[in-house]
Formats: C-alpha cells, structure tokens, sequence
C-alpha cells in the first residue's frame, strides 16, 4: 500500500497542496523557534539572553506542535472524504481497513517528509530575523550569535511527521465514523477543558494588580474556553440553526446545507472559535498591561518584554495558521460541491442564487465562531481587567475585537464566494455529468 500512496502522492500532487502548505509553515516555525535553543546552548551566552530565548522556544514551539497537527488534520480530514468513492473500490477491490489506512498514513508522511525538507531553508532565515528581533529589543545581548543546529532538526523533522501521522489516524475514523464510539470521552473531555478553563480565569481574582504572572490564569483560562467550546462545535452549530429564523430561499436553502454538513463543517467552526478567542484575548490583555504600565511611569522589566513578545509572536501564529486551515478546508469543501451546485442551476437557481447560499452559509459560520469565541476571551478579559485597573471591560477591547472579527469574516466568505465563483464557471451539465 505505500507503493500505492507513493503513486497516489505523484498522480495527483495538487490534492495534497493543502496538506503540503500545512507541513511546509509547521515545520517552518517549529525549527524556527527551536533553533533559539540551540542559539540559548552556545558557549558564552549570559544568562538573562539564555532564559529569553530558551522561554521563547519552550512556549511557541508548544504553540507550533499543536497548530500543525490540526491544520494537518483538518486538510487531511476533508482529502480523505472526498476520496470516498476511491476507498470504496478499493475495498471492493479486496483491500482491508488496515490496509487503507496504511496507504493515507505513507501518503501523510511523505507530504509531510516534503513539507519538513522545503522549511529548513526558511527556518534559518526566520531564526535569524526572530534572534534580531530581541536583540533590537534589548532582551538578547548583540554579542549572541545565531545557532541552526541539531535541536530544530530533531524536534522540526520529528514533530512534523508525528503530527501528520496522527492526523492521517483521526482522518481515516472520522471519514469512517469510527469516532461516534468515542463520543463519551470527547464529551470528558470537552468538560474538562470548560471547567478547567473557568476555574483558571476565576483564580485571576487571587493574583494583586502587580504580580508578573497575572496574565497567565486569565490568558490559559481564555483558551481552554474556546477549546471547550470548540469541541461543542457541530452541536453549537445546529442549535443555533434549529432557532434561526426564516430568511428567504437562500436564507433557507444555507441553513438546510449547514445543518446536512454541520459534522464536516466543524473544522471551520472550531477554527473560528480558536482564532477569535485567543487573538481577542491576548491582544486585548497586552493593550490594557501597555496602558497601565505607560500610566504608571514604570519601565518595562525584561521579563514584561519577554512576555509581551510571546504573546505577539503566539497571536500571529494562531492567525496565519488558521486562515491557512480556514482557506484550505473552504476552498477544498467548496470545490467539491461542483455537482451540487450543478444540479441547483439545472433546478433553475441562477448562480447569484448559488453565490447568495454560499454567503449565507460563510455569515452564519462567521457569526456562530466568533458569538462563542467572543464569550470565551471575555471569560479571560473581565477577571484581568478588573484586577489589573479595576475596571470592567477596557476601551482597548472594541477596537482589537473588531479587527478580528474583520479578519475572521474576510477569510471565511471571502474563500468561500471565491471559490463558488470559480466552481460556477463550469456549465451544469458539465459539472453535474463529470462529478456522477
């Protein structure tokens, strides 16, 4: 079966193009951030520059293994429902489940094997421009010289193929629908993530205003909210269908396709939920940490910069990986309606029609991800705000909420509109004809 994935990998190259991008700025930041331990284990380097970047390695690289995993699964998980038909002929072909799984597996590591190979030259780069950015800062000193060394291949290349194997293992069971067995531990598990994250944003309330670690309870209980929240995601999707009004045949049409796919759209969703979560979160609590520190005089420690860093840095890999998932899951969901839409413009809808159900369906994800991760982050915001400046909700919060939700609603209707445009321009015979 590796010999058949090999094969499948060169045949078709533009199926794994999304999995491959994943890979590829996984293993890019993974090395990247982990050359800073090599860097940290030089002859020579002091201690405070040693702990700065040892601290931005451990955190980020943590980040890093976690995001790829799920941009991997998420483009694997949509590849693999859409090869159906091809798993079909191949059992029918004689071929067993073990064998089938066996032949995603190889085809996710060698994608995989690929991604981690072409980021090894941009990582070095990265790791160069990232050891300038905290010596321009003053939290490294300009006597450290940048380091690529064994640290970012062993963990890069490692890290990378695990991921993408373990990703290939949760696709193959959920196209399966092998995962329904395990409904009762994700349902564990998605209350453990609710109470551990609402008992981490309630003990903010214990920390004084100046504690260095007031952020952490408020920042860690934001985000296993929105993880709590975002395992609920096809529920939380159906219910807010199941009391969504009527509003037109689009309207209509848009909520009957989201609750059909709401299994298969919960990607989407879990990603929006995440985003708008932790961006909101982090860069809200920075802003109001900035405000207090600059209205108090007081000079920034290292370690305040540090942090500040971190969580600039952490934001901005959560942002690129999730428009990178949102795109890739969109753009391959949308695409392979070809037949769908087909068949709606034979029934006499006109591709505006079809433009305005895709719409919809983008607005409504767009309104459900960002209502639940908006709840989330204000779960962390409140609790700092209060202790921090006593305050309730900081002015700082509308200006950053609003950037993300731009952010969130552009990825998520824009690809999606994009890509129906792109798909209508194919007759309806056609697609109807090629797509049976």
């Amino acid at each position: 079966m590796f010999v058949l994935a090999m094969r499948s990998v060169r045949q078709r190259p533009g199926r794994f193009l999304a999995t491959l991008l994943s890979a590829f700025l996984g293993a890019t930041i993974i090395m990247t951030f982990n050359a800073m331990h090599d860097t940290a284990g030089q002859p020579g380097v002091d201690a405070v520059s040693s702990e700065t970047l040892a601290t931005a390695a451990g955190v980020v690289g943590g980040y890093g293994t976690l995001l790829v995993f799920f941009a991997i699964a998420s483009t694997l998980t949509v590849n693999v429902r859409q090869r159906a038909a091809e798993m079909e002929l191949l059992r029918c072909s004689g071929a067993t489940p073990g064998q089938i799984k066996g032949m995603v597996v190889g085809e996710a590591v060698a994608v995989a094997l690929a991604g981690a190979a072409l980021a090894t030259g941009p990582a070095m780069l990265g790791g160069r421009a990232l050891l300038a950015v905290f010596q321009d800062s003053g939290q490294v000193a300009r006597s450290v010289e940048f380091s690529f060394g064994p640290v970012a291949f062993l963990t890069g290349f490692p890290i990378t193929l695990l991921a993408a194997v373990g990703a290939a293992f949760l696709a193959v069971r959920r196209a399966s629908g092998r995962s329904r067995r395990r409904g009762r531990a994700r349902t564990a598990l998605t209350w453990a993530a609710l109470l551990a994250g609402a008992a981490a944003a309630t003990s903010t309330f214990a920390f004084s205003a100046t504690d260095a670690a007031l952020m952490a309870p408020p920042a860690y209980g934001a985000i296993l909210l929105s993880v709590g929240c975002a395992l609920k995601a096809p529920r939380l999707l159906a219910a807010v269908l199941d009391r969504l009004p009527p509003g037109g045949a689009s309207g209509w049409l848009a909520a009957r396709n989201l609750r059909e796919r709401a299994g298969q759209l919960a990607g989407i969703l879990m990603s929006l939920i995440l985003f708008t979560a932790v961006a909101t979160a982090t860069l809200t609590m920075q802003a109001v940490e900035n405000d207090a520190v600059a209205a108090s005089g007081a000079v920034k420690s290292v370690d305040a910069k540090n942090l500040e860093t971190l969580n600039l840095t952490v934001v901005g890999i959560i942002v690129v990986f999730v428009c990178v998932m949102l795109v890739n899951s969109l753009y391959a969901a949308t695409s392979y309606r070809e037949r769908e839409f087909g068949q709606q413009r034979l029934a006499g809808a006109t591709p505006g029609q079809v433009l305005g159900v895709v719409g919809a369906e983008g607005l409504v994800l767009t309104v459900v991800g960002v209502f639940f991760g908006t709840a989330a982050a204000l779960a962390g915001i409140v609790p700092f705000t209060v202790v921090r400046t006593d305050a309730v909700l900081p002015e700082q919060a509308l200006g950053v909420w609003l950037a993300v939700v731009g952010i969130a609603a552009a990825v998520t209707t824009g690809t999606g509109l994009l890509t129906a445009r792109r798909v209508l321009r194919t007759p309806a015979v056609r697609a109807v004809a090629s797509a049976a």
